[in-house]
């Protein structure tokens, strides 16, 4: 398996991401990202919001972008939300995209893990931030690599 970030998936997998997020996205204006990377050698979470801010992630109308967050090499991976998600949602609102991830990632599935993580996340973001009829794709879908 090739443990770079863009070599880590297969296109056909990349493929498969990227409708997840379409598909997560049709339910909810919530924004849904996916960034992979090597390493990630501190904590993830604060990697992840500096991607997020990096991405410029925050800039939604309803500040309700996430970003799913992996370092392959470093065995890392976090969650992040924007203010106008965290603002809204109980404490503990990722956990359970968090382990049903992680589940996934242990048995080696890190496209089932995505690809399921986002569409929960979607199915999660709907009962706060349903889609609306004017709604427009405010973020890209294509997953960013680092390094």
């Amino acid at each position: 398996m090739d443990m770079s970030a863009a070599g880590f998936l297969t296109k056909e997998q990349c493929d498969s991401i990227v409708s997840a997020i379409k598909e997560a996205e049709s339910n909810t204006s919530g924004e849904i990202r996916v960034h992979i990377e090597s390493e990630c050698k501190g904590d993830p979470f604060e990697r992840a919001v500096s991607v997020f801010r990096h991405l410029k992630m925050y800039e939604t109308a309803a500040r309700n972008g996430v970003l799913i967050y992996l370092a392959i090499k470093s065995r890392k991976v976090a969650i992040v939300g924007d203010k106008g998600i965290n603002d809204a949602v109980p404490e503990g609102f990722w956990d359970e995209t968090y382990h049903f991830m992680a589940s996934r990632f242990k048995d080696g599935d890190f496209s089932g893990g995505l690809t399921g993580a986002i569409i929960l996340a979607g199915e999660k973001l709907k009962e706060y931030f349903p889609y609306q009829s004017d709604d427009i794709n405010e973020q890209s879908d294509e997953i960013s690599f680092g390094k």
